[in-house]
């Protein structure tokens, strides 16, 4: 049985870790520090100085800023520093107009933005902001997660050092770590009981990521963004190979709304684990089912619940930023979702997860950018898939591959690889990015 203890504990880190973003979370965090800076200066900077980690470069280099047009880290970073508001969190750009954007492409044309990696960092999502005006100066650093602050470390020699938390500027919702607050480490097992026990009314706030990530997918109907996937699966050529399922309309809309978020729709998400795309991820592919499959209200509840609290807890072992691709922690989440709202139990959802990791470890993260909607598209497709082999009885054995019989074993196998054997992978991606 869940204790009332575990239950608040867990609420709490559902709230921590799913919540909204307008855009890509990496270029909007870029954001969100240089608003901080700007604040701390108190006037308009003349120069900017961004010194970010490898990964961050990565997932901010192709992906499309909300509202401009435009791709990329010098515009998100104009545009913190003119308009950006720190209190907005990952919404930071919400105050966008189109003078506001005007102002910025010429900041950028007076090349007053100057962005590198910073050396020697140990932290994967790393972000030093340098604003300086009137021979004034003021940092803000972010570490950790996408919204917390930090002050420089008094440390600059040659060495790994992590900046100290700062009491005046930390974000009192970073997340915590898995043994904390629950006091113990989050399992399956675990998750699926909280999912299943938990009071409705308790849970009834997870429904705000189905009306903001499918929200998402109409919006993307109504331009063209990115790869325009998922409008290209809902048209007549795909919907003859495809067909017109349950199936197609859940690659669709999971697709159409990467597409938007890619494409800089000034359109929020919800996001999981400080990943837009995961959130949608999580979401969509189970709020189409159960529309199409007629779930209750809450079935649908306890799915979204269950599926967005695997993910988190695959993220908690795997870390912010990877070379692993999110739409296999995401996808994982949603297969889960499915299992449930077709009629599965614990041990069918066991038989997800592995199905799943079986199929997709490996994917690796080439930065955000407008084709996740393909990469989303693939995790999605064998969420689905993974939930009827479970349903039918059909499992990956611990003779195949990473997977072992038992499921967090198997879970650990995943982000052990993700977080370590993939490192010099990483690496090497963010070396062709930066050298085409």
């Amino acid at each position: 049985m869940i204790t009332k203890q575990q239950r608040e504990a867990l609420i709490s880190l559902i709230k921590q870790e799913v919540v909204p973003a307008i855009g890509c979370t990496e270029p909007m965090a870029v954001a969100l520090c240089t608003a901080r800076a700007t604040e701390l200066l108190g006037c308009r900077p003349e120069k900017i100085t961004a010194q970010l980690s490898g990964n961050i470069l990565k997932n901010a280099m192709g992906v499309g800023i909300p509202g401009t047009g435009m791709i990329g880290l010098p515009i998100a970073i104009a545009l913190g520093a003119l308009i950006g508001k720190s209190e907005y969190q990952l919404e930071v750009l919400k105050d966008l107009t189109p003078e506001a954007l005007a102002e910025g492409k010429r900041f950028i044309a007076e090349d007053r933005i100057h962005i590198s990696v910073k050396p020697n960092i140990c932290e994967l999502l790393y972000i030093e902001i340098t604003c300086e005006a009137q021979g004034r100066s003021e940092t803000a650093i972010i570490e950790g997660s996408h919204t917390h602050f930090t002050s420089p470390s008094p440390s600059e020699g040659g060495e790994c050092h992590p900046a100290q938390t700062s009491t005046e500027t930390s974000n009192p919702a970073r997340p915590s770590p898995p043994s904390e607050g629950s006091g113990e480490v989050l399992s399956l097992r675990l998750v699926y009981d909280f999912a299943m026990e938990t009071p409705i009314e308790e849970l009834r706030f997870i429904l705000k990521t189905q009306e903001m990530n499918m929200a998402a997918a109409r919006e993307a109907l109504r331009h063209n963004y990115g790869h325009n996937l998922g409008k290209t699966i809902d048209r007549p050529l795909a919907k003859g190979i495809f067909g017109n399922s349950i199936y197609s309309h859940i690659i669709a809309k999971t697709a159409a709304a990467c597409d938007a978020r890619m494409g800089g729709a000034m359109i929020p998400v919800m996001s999981n684990s400080g990943s837009g795309n995961q959130g949608i991820c999580a979401t969509n592919p189970v709020a189409v089912y159960a529309e199409e499959n007629e779930n209750t209200e809450e079935e649908v509840i306890r799915a979204l619940t269950l599926s967005h609290l695997t993910a988190i807890y695959i993220k908690q072992s795997l870390g912010r930023l990877s070379a692993l691709c999110g739409c296999v922690v995401a996808g994982i989440g949603s297969s889960v979702g499915i299992t449930y709202l077709m009629g599965g139990g614990y041990e069918h959802i066991c038989r997800s997860v592995k199905n799943m990791i079986a199929n997709l470890t490996g994917m690796l993260c080439d930065g955000a950018k407008p084709s996740c909607a393909l990469k989303i598209a693939s995790g999605v497709s064998t969420a689905v898939l993974s939930a009827v082999l479970s349903m039918e009885g059909k499992c990956v054995s611990s003779a195949e591959g990473i997977v072992d019989d038992c499921v967090d074993k198997t879970i650990h196998n995943l982000t052990s690889i993700g977080a370590e054997a993939m490192c010099q992978t990483d690496h090497m991606v963010l070396d062709i990015m930066t050298h085409k």
